[in-house]
């Protein structure tokens, strides 16, 4: 059984226990009148329930996270010793983890989450994201606070190449995470990168639980990656660069553009970027993805506020958003000129409580026959691309893979 006092169990995997569990699956195998099974065939399909393509390679990662372990509580130099580090996440979820597996160096948190809220190419763009974060409650901080936190961010991040000598992306594969590292690549493609700049992309790891993000992620997974860091160049700059003026652009095209190239210096860019790209209203129905997953799940059935989260992450492709984020994404849903969602508040102050379904008019957008825009949804942004009902929206056409204006 796992350790459910550890919060890293799902991704702590013992030797030990999984061998039980390939004898106690070969077992019932056998009960169930299976006669040509072995041993070897019931560890192989443990192995690829945990996300590994072989026993041999199971065995093989517990070997070296143990060994990681141990070495942790061994004293030495510091993992990133040698040269004056800087290392970027998007937000502050690894950085006791970081710390934890012996790293040493600075820490910045690129942390506005770029998928939701406007990102143009206003001069003033930082305190148009204050606003918006400010307006919509997604951090609970005034609009000075939100200013002077994003703006002091951007000029460490400005300055970090001539602060450091090397600096360290440390990044998942959704949108949050991939935007925010092109709008780093972006900085140092139009100033100068630092004389060491690497990444650490990840869209896979081992365990019980479906990987997220390495916020799930013990700190001997960190030390792990270390050694598998990417240093970049200036192909990656350019494409940083390009990508980002693909985001903030009003129109979307060329970011669609650059998705489907699929992005090979950065693999895990071009499926975010996808992903990013069906916040766009959906050719057949005026929905985001988001917004129609929601209605989906409403669909099949009535849910607090909570139990739709929770069912969410299961459905989303590539999850991105925060849970703060979702409540919004909700609550502007239920701001239409004809209702699509019912909602009950039980508890004031506590919309996780609160009780939504789908209503008959929500029923007709999910399936095609009203268009999601003639409710009259409240104006929202998908990049630098504003989306109001007054004037003709840019929509995904997923079939074609491309953005249309209709």
């Amino acid at each position: 059984m796992a350790d459910t006092s550890d919060p890293y169990a799902a991704f702590r995997l013992n030797l030990e226990q999984q061998r039980k569990r390939a004898k106690d699956l070969l077992r019932a195998r056998r009960a169930a009148g299976a006669r040509v099974v072995k041993l070897t065939d019931a560890q192989f399909t443990i192995a690829r329930e945990l996300g590994f393509a072989s026993w041999m390679a199971l065995r093989a990662h517990i070997t070296a996270q143990t060994a990681e372990r141990a070495a942790m509580e061994q004293s030495g130099p510091p993992l990133d010793a040698g040269m004056p580090t800087l290392h970027i996440r998007c937000g502050t979820d690894i950085k006791h983890e970081l710390e934890a597996a012996g790293f040493s160096g600075d820490f910045l948190p690129v942390w506005d989450p770029f998928p939701v809220g406007p990102v143009t190419r206003a001069p003033d763009w930082i305190t148009q994201r204050a606003r918006y974060g400010a307006d919509t409650d997604l951090t609970g901080a005034d609009f000075a606070t939100l200013l002077a936190d994003l703006t002091a961010d951007d000029q460490r991040l400005a300055t970090s190449a001539e602060a450091y000598e090397r600096v360290v992306i440390w990044m998942e594969h959704d949108s949050h995470d991939q935007l925010a590292l092109v709008r780093c690549l972006a900085q140092y493609a139009r100033t100068r990168p630092p004389h060491v700049l690497e990444l650490i992309s990840v869209n896979h790891f081992p365990g019980s639980r479906r990987f997220i993000g390495l916020g799930q992620l013990p700190p001997e997974a960190m030390r792990l990656f270390w050694p598998r860091r990417e240093r970049l160049g200036p192909s990656h700059l350019a494409l940083g660069a390009e990508a980002w003026s693909g985001l903030t652009a009003d129109d979307p095209r060329a970011l669609a553009t650059l998705m489907r190239t699929g992005t090979p210096a950065l693999p895990h860019l071009a499926p975010a970027l996808h992903r990013h790209l069906r916040e766009l209203p959906s050719k057949a129905t005026g929905l985001s993805l988001t917004q129609f997953l929601i209605l989906q799940l409403l669909d099949e059935s009535g849910s607090t506020i909570g139990d739709l989260w929770s069912r969410y992450g299961s459905r989303e492709p590539l999850p991105f958003l925060g849970d703060t984020t979702f409540v919004h994404i909700v609550n502007e849903m239920g701001r239409t000129s004809v209702s699509a969602l019912e909602r009950t508040t039980t508890a004031a102050g506590q919309p996780f409580r609160d009780h939504v379904a789908i209503t008959d008019a929500g029923r007709d957008v999910l399936r095609g026959i009203t268009d999601w825009l003639t409710l009259q949804p409240p104006p929202r942004w998908v990049g630098g691309v504003h989306i109001e009902t007054r004037h003709r929206a840019w929509r995904w056409d997923e079939e074609q893979q491309d953005a249309i204006q209709a």
